[in-house]
């Protein structure tokens, strides 16, 4: 039985939509790209209440934050690992993530 290809809601101008769009490149994984605008679309707001972008539907599962998706797919998806196996390098590369992350909320808030 074929699973369905996840979905990922996203917009071309979004920089957190780039990490989201790289890290399931580098996966490898096959999923569907839909442009969204959170603003003007209401069937957007029915996956995504709080209306950011991007947003991964993979079956019954949202999962919405670019690091947050980007970790989800880590764990699913173990191949081409994201992340280094070394819990020091580990850390490092979570920390780059994480800051990334704020300038991605930084770009939201002056929207």
């Amino acid at each position: 039985m074929a699973t369905a290809k996840p979905i990922l809601y996203n917009a071309w101008i979004s920089s957190c939509s780039h990490r989201v769009r790289i890290a399931l490149n580098l996966k490898g994984v096959d999923y569907e790209y839909k442009s969204v605008n959170p603003r003007t679309d209401p069937e957007y707001e029915k996956i995504n209440p709080i209306k950011y972008i991007p947003a991964l539907v993979d079956g019954d599962i949202v999962v919405s934050d670019s690091l947050a998706i980007s970790l989800y797919l880590e764990d699913k998806y173990p191949e081409h690992p994201l992340l280094p196996k070394d819990l020091k390098r580990k850390a490092l590369n979570l920390q780059v993530m994480s800051g990334s992350k704020s300038i991605c909320i930084s770009f939201k808030q002056l929207e």
